[in-house]
């Protein structure tokens, strides 16, 4: 690829990844942020605005080959209670409108494998019937859906990526954003922290292996239209157990507050990453105690 890659998001965990490791491959980029952000790596050039409006997108999009589509202001809890249009789905519908004059673009949102599926026993498959029970899953699929559309009409490439709990080093603690952070935030505080049912089951993905997945998406071929991929490890694992295997890595043992579930807790989801492994020769190698290790020692070494 040789015009830019249009990072939406690009101050966030995910999209500073992404940035960073594109920039680094030799593609330029165009960090979309909505206020001033510093990039450490050459070839990423930082781009301001509030990125709810095409014409915000239109120049951008003129130059680039493909845009990444890793923005997002909500997590299921601070969208309970509050559906929203200004929170996600308004820089969505723009950058949608804006692609109806740019169709030859490659475009790769990043949805949500653990919000959209609901309560599964088995591994979510992308064929299964989407039953979001948050606010925020329900704006994830709705996005989907305006994709597909898009892509339909305008004989357009999206790559609709459902990942699982991405985590890595990079990613601070913030309220709602993220149990490993917070939990190494508590080991390294010596904070109590909160759980909502220990025995709820997720599968975890390490920040690279994910970058991986979409450096991949970016340059493989594939046919014209919508196609969605679970982005995720596969492996389920009780919060109690993340937890336990946290404690072995710090070396501590943290002290846990249990308290009862909330209305927009899934119990059981795990996404079964199949297609995207068929698709795009993409196998995710980083194991969670290797993931653990190495997000704990950026916390312990971070200035």
């Amino acid at each position: 690829m040789s015009s830019s890659i249009l990072v939406l998001g690009a101050s966030g965990f995910i999209g500073r990844h992404l940035c960073e490791s594109i920039a680094k491959s030799g593609n330029p980029v165009i960090a979309a942020t909505r206020s001033q952000a510093i990039f450490r790596q050459p070839g990423i050039s930082n781009v301001v605005a509030p990125f709810d409006d095409p014409s915000h997108f239109s120049a951008l999009l003129d130059g680039c080959d493909a845009v990444i589509h890793a923005a997002s202001r909500s997590t299921p809890v601070s969208s309970a209670a509050q559906p929203q249009l200004d929170g996600n789905l308004k820089t969505t519908l723009a950058l949608i409108e804006a692609l109806q004059y740019a169709p030859s673009c490659r475009v790769i949102f990043l949805s949500s494998g653990g919000t959209l599926y609901g309560d599964r026993a088995d591994p979510a498959r992308e064929i299964d019937p989407l039953r979001p029970r948050s606010y925020h899953g329900a704006g994830k699929a709705a996005a989907e859906h305006f994709f597909h559309a898009w892509a339909t009409q305008y004989d357009g490439t999206a790559i609709l990526l459902r990942p699982s709990n991405i985590y890595g080093p990079g990613q601070s603690a913030r309220n709602g954003f993220g149990i490993i952070p917070t939990a190494f935030d508590c080991a390294l505080h010596a904070k109590p922290l909160t759980i909502f049912d220990g025995e709820s089951v997720r599968d975890y993905l390490y920040i690279d292996d994910f970058v991986a997945l979409c450096h991949r998406a970016l340059v493989t071929p594939i046919d014209r239209g919508a196609q969605v991929f679970n982005a995720a490890s596969g492996e389920g694992i009780s919060l109690d157990t993340l937890v336990d295997h946290i404690d072995a890595v710090t070396g501590q043992t943290i002290e846990r507050v249990y308290q009862p579930s909330r209305l927009v807790d899934i119990h059981t989801i795990v996404a079964d990453p199949t297609a995207a492994k068929s698709q795009f020769d993409w196998f995710p190698s980083t194991s969670l105690e290797e993931g653990l290790r190495q997000t704990w020692h950026w916390f312990t070494t971070q200035a």
